[in-house]
């Protein structure tokens, strides 16, 4: 048994594999590129993405705005397969201008998280008027409850008249903001696998009331094919994958930052309180230990990115470092990471690991059968 398509109404990715959004520069179009153009979905991150123009500090919105365009841009001329898309957080100071940007540039999915997207179909309507066409961006919110879920579907079908793409459903083994409290990190109620059913139950009655496919995908922790293939058989239509994909030669961090992971042993990953009060998973370094005993003081923000990140109390600027580590600037920054992160022992290609993917998916499904 092969891994099957993944498919968002009339668009379809050969496999069902999204790599995930990571920020700030983690996965622009480089990585992007890589993964569509192996039948998978690649996604630029959009936070800061404008960080390497000069005129930046003067106008970071605009800055934004031209780097979105430029990433988007250079990922299609790069791809001759797949579906690329963007990851958008709605606690993002310009999230209007990046949601909107990215529907002109007819991207095929907009995943969007760190909050919940209520009024994402709504820029979705306002550009399609504005180019008098219908526009197929598809709209992906990233939940971690059925509840929300549920939310969220009933708000966009009673407001918009519209139900989510598809939802993917990210768990506490994620690297990065996580949109769990910390005790609930390691609790079994509130692992990926818990999670996944819920929100299927949660979306089915949409489903079946309005005749539309809701695929659920899988998030964090998601590592080989063997875990793709648990979680297709929970239901799921397909994963998210984030970690797996940072030690490829095509991902756009410094190779400093690749190293990281190569380097970390299991202990090094560790839950941090960020600037914005979400807990965040990390790798442990120099960095977060000055943040640890109070060394790093607050200082004033030059980015304004964050609508949740009160600088007043922040004992550093939680962009600057992200982009300090993206550069390979460790000793200034830190690197988000998944709960396997420990797992990558070299850098390869992203054409090494989709292979991977899909012998280890095989694999175990065949050894399966045979079982049975």
């Amino acid at each position: 048994m092969k891994l099957p398509s993944l498919n968002f109404g009339d668009l379809s990715a050969k496999l069902p594999i999204i790599q995930g959004g990571m920020g700030v520069g983690i996965s622009l179009s480089g990585l992007a590129s890589a993964v569509a153009n192996e039948g998978g979905i690649g996604v630029i991150a959009t936070s800061m993405i404008g960080m390497r123009d000069p005129l930046r500090a003067k106008d970071p919105e605009a800055a934004d705005h031209r780097g979105l365009i430029e990433e988007i841009r250079k990922a299609r001329t790069k791809m001759h397969d797949g579906l690329l898309g963007v990851n958008i957080m709605c606690a993002l100071t310009n999230y209007g201008d990046m949601v909107r940007t990215s529907i002109r540039e007819r991207v095929d999915v907009i995943i969007s998280g760190a909050g919940l997207p209520l009024d994402l179909p709504g820029y979705l309507r306002e550009v399609s008027e504005e180019a008098k066409e219908e526009m197929r961006t598809k709209l992906i919110p990233i939940v971690s409850s059925g509840r929300a879920a549920g939310i969220l579907c009933r708000k966009w079908m009673n407001k918009f008249s519209y139900l989510p793409d598809g939802f993917v459903v990210e768990g506490p083994k994620a690297g990065g903001h996580l949109g769990f409290k910390a005790e609930q990190i390691d609790d079994p109620a509130y692992q990926l696998e818990n999670i996944v059913t819920d929100v299927i139950g949660a979306v089915t009655p949409y489903r079946e009331k309005h005749d539309k496919d809701i695929p659920v995908i899988a998030a964090g922790g998601v590592y080989t094919g063997e875990d793709i293939a648990k979680f297709l058989e929970l239901g799921a239509a397909g994963v998210q994958m984030g970690t797996r994909f940072v030690a490829t030669e095509e991902c756009d961090a410094d190779e400093a930052f690749k190293r990281a992971y190569i380097n970390a042993k299991k202990d090094d990953l560790t839950i941090i309180k960020s600037p914005v009060g979400l807990p965040g998973r990390a790798l442990k370094n120099s960095f977060l230990d000055a943040v640890s005993t109070g060394l790093k003081h607050p200082k004033k923000c030059v980015h304004k990115c964050l609508h949740s990140c009160a600088e007043e109390n922040s004992p550093y600027c939680i962009a600057q470092a992200l982009v300090n580590a993206y550069r390979g600037k460790l000793k200034h920054g830190f690197a988000f990471a998944g709960a396997n992160a420990y797992l990558v022992d070299k850098i390869v290609t992203v054409k090494d690991v989709m292979n991977s993917l899909k012998d280890d998916f095989e694999r175990y499904r065949k050894e399966k059968l045979n079982l049975e």
